[in-house]
């Protein structure tokens, strides 16, 4: 649908918005995935073969650095909504966080030579510093959406430009990674990472400031004071349709997580074929179907149904990769599938917080734009990932996980149910609070119209 032919209610957004910022938001997302699905997919990895810490002290190292991202969240929020520069309000995050958060991510896999303790500290540390970051950076891409246009199927349109540009940088990084770290390193992995993530964040960064330079916020909200963080936790009071969409999304991180982590242990010691990682990582850009379908899909379905749909197929997907054993054949279809019905379910929560902070305005009278898209997208990927990596963590090193090692029988069992059993539980339960949220989906035409006239 293009921009010219919607009919805004008065008072709304009304300028166009254009392909290359639509491109630019697009890329701002895959820049950002340049890093992050090098973290997401591969750190726990990293620490456990390559910076040799154990799996169960990997674990709580990702759960404790997730603790302080839950205080970092609404700080963070809390500083966009208190931001009022020539830049906007969430655009010059991305000017001021682009250096520090390529910095942290080159440090991360950076790990010097040292004692098992001490090299535990240091990525404890480092691991902390980066999802502080990470939230400071990621935020404001989910922040700005609602402040780039008011009118909700042309926030749909736009997530779906940044969905696809992340999906495009989740296969360029996982279609890399092993095979660059590999050739860089020529058998030694912790050469391989290192130049390995030097070359991606700087990709990030140039990236990042070329997004900034292309990008605008235009919606005017009706209160020109600072939003302190309580009038900000002010928004979030009986605000149901945004903890319906943070419940929802937080689940879904953790089954999108966990499998993400998981599936380099799968295929290299359940399949016996460390090639079958990058090859599945690769074809996982069948995302992109599921999520430029969302659009079309939107004209006939609400919201609420296609995210449930999505999260439905992904469930399917994941019960015929285990039920196919070791047939790649089967777990390719499976995997197909799976990554179909995630591809739109991680793009409908993005979606659908700048209605969640629609509802916030319109009942509370504060858009809290910051702290309720904080919370609602980068915090519960944030913390999905933690919490992920802590299940993982616990079931393989309860279940005898030795890296580097032959698994035993039991071992591969702990790494079957935390790669599928997990992964079903999570998504399965996400389902719930999406088919809850269709509710107030109904009210968003009144909600849109109401705001319109006191927004200037």
């Amino acid at each position: 649908m293009d921009a010219k032919t919607i009919k805004f209610p008065a008072g709304s957004t009304k300028e166009k918005v254009g392909f290359l910022e639509r491109l630019s938001y697009a890329n701002l997302d895959f820049s950002g995935q340049l890093v992050a699905t090098v973290v997401n997919s591969y750190l726990m990895y990293f620490f456990t073969d390559v910076a040799a810490i154990s799996a169960a002290s990997t674990g709580i190292i990702l759960l404790i650095a997730r603790v302080v991202d839950a205080v970092g969240a609404p700080v963070w929020g809390t500083l966009i909504d208190m931001t009022h520069s020539k830049s906007g309000k969430a655009r010059p995050y991305f000017l001021w966080l682009a250096f520090p958060y390529a910095a942290s991510g080159v440090l991360l896999f950076w790990v010097p030579n040292l004692s098992a303790s001490v090299t535990a500290l240091y990525c404890a540390i480092v691991y902390m510093i980066y999802g502080v970051l990470y939230l400071g950076i990621n935020a404001p891409i989910t922040t700005i959406l609602p402040l780039i246009t008011s009118h909700p199927k042309q926030r749909v349109i736009l997530n779906s430009w940044r969905m696809v540009g992340s999906n495009l940088g989740v296969f360029v990084v996982n279609s890399l990674t092993l095979p660059l770290v590999a050739f860089f390193g020529g058998g030694n992995d912790v050469v391989g990472f290192r130049i390995f993530i030097v070359i991606f964040a700087i990709l990030n960064l140039s990236g990042t400031l070329f997004s900034f330079g292309h990008i605008r916020e235009r919606v005017i909200v009706p209160n020109s004071e600072r939003v302190t963080l309580r009038r900000s936790i002010h928004a979030m009071n009986k605000n149901w349709p945004w903890l319906i969409i943070v419940t929802g999304n937080f689940l879904f991180w953790v089954a999108q997580q966990g499998r993400q982590q998981s599936m380099i242990y799968y295929f290299t010691y359940y399949f016996h074929n460390k090639d079958l990682v990058t090859f599945f990582n690769s074809i996982a850009i069948i995302q992109v179907l599921g999520v430029i379908s969302i659009p079309f899909l939107n004209k006939f379905i609400s919201k609420s149904h296609i995210w449930a749909m999505g999260l439905a197929i992904a469930v399917l997907g994941q019960f015929v990769i285990m039920f196919s054993g070791l047939s790649v054949v089967g777990a390719t279809a499976g995997w197909l599938i799976a990554n179909i019905g995630s591809g739109i379910a991680v793009s409908m929560p993005f979606a659908m917080l700048g209605s969640a902070v629609d509802y916030g305005e319109w009942k509370n009278g504060v858009n809290a734009a910051g702290i309720l898209t904080t919370i609602g997208s980068a915090f519960c990927m944030s913390m999905g990932m933690g919490v992920a990596g802590a299940m993982n963590g616990g079931i393989m090193a309860s279940f005898g996980y030795v890296a580097n090692h032959v698994q035993t029988a039991h071992a591969l069992t702990g790494i079957d149910i935390s790669f599928n059993w997990t992964t079903i539980f999570m998504y399965g339960l996400a389902i719930i609070p999406a088919i809850i949220y269709q509710k107030y989906e109904n009210m968003e035409d009144t909600i849109t119209i109401e705001l319109s006239k006191t927004r200037k």
